[in-house]
């Protein structure tokens, strides 16, 4: 099936003044497995059927169509457990604990650019509860230049309208924005309104890449000098 939007050739690499980031899975690595087990262990569900009922609700979850809590009760009445207010507690905490293993290469990166004069930022699917959770627990966060956590806005990647939005709150076009994501659909949706773009599946290979793209003055960026000029 062909991709619904109309596709924009995409910009010349020196164009590129702001970095956007999607969170999980490119600055966060992956799934902490002692989180899921804690998941496992506050709702007592075997592994197939959470799974399977984590991941039917989270579009909903991340788009705001669900809060925290209707999340989790809508996980519970998929899988036929009851689950009271204190056991909701706990499984925001654990959500948190499961999506913040830090990806330190990508972090770091992010950090230097924001010692120059690149725009970084954030465009994540996300609910509410876990996004209040991450800012809380990270606060290398607040770094960025703007971070858009789907759920406020109502709408969720590839939705076009979240990376226009995205971009106006960077104060950014479209064709000077890189968009990193480590989901393909949301790539073509970023791409298709003219983004710069990368598919990042691993640190060693996105570090080639970029180098092969003409992205090294981002990767090899350092902070910027503002001393103050010379007397005259």
């Amino acid at each position: 099936m062909p991709f619904p939007y109309p596709v924009t050739p995409p910009p010349a690499a020196g164009s590129v003044d702001t970095v956007l980031f999607d969170y999980g899975m490119v600055l966060s690595g992956p799934p902490d497995p002692t989180a899921w087990a804690a998941i496992r262990s506050i709702t007592g569900l075997d592994q197939e059927p959470l799974h399977s009922a984590y991941w039917a609700l989270r579009h909903d979850y991340d788009r705001g169509t669900l809060t925290g809590v209707a999340y989790w009760q809508g996980v519970a009445g998929l899988t036929g457990v009851k689950l009271n207010d204190d056991q909701i507690t706990k499984l925001f905490a654990a959500d948190v604990d499961m999506w913040t293993t830090p990806n330190q290469p990508m972090i770091d990166w992010a950090a230097r650019l924001q010692r120059t004069e690149v725009r970084t930022g954030i465009l994540s699917n996300i609910g509410d509860a876990i996004a209040e959770g991450i800012v809380a627990k990270l606060p290398w966060l607040s770094g960025f230049t703007h971070c858009t956590w789907s759920h406020a806005l109502f709408l969720a990647k590839p939705e076009p309208e979240i990376y226009i939005k995205t971009a106006q709150a960077l104060n950014a076009e479209p064709a000077n924005i890189l968009f990193i994501d480590d989901r393909i659909e949301n790539i073509q949706a970023g791409t298709a309104l003219g983004m710069q773009t990368f598919h990042y599946l691993g640190h060693s290979a996105f570090e080639e890449e970029m180098r092969n793209r003409g992205f090294s003055f981002l990767l090899d960026a350092r902070a910027v000098s503002h001393a103050p000029a010379s007397a005259k």
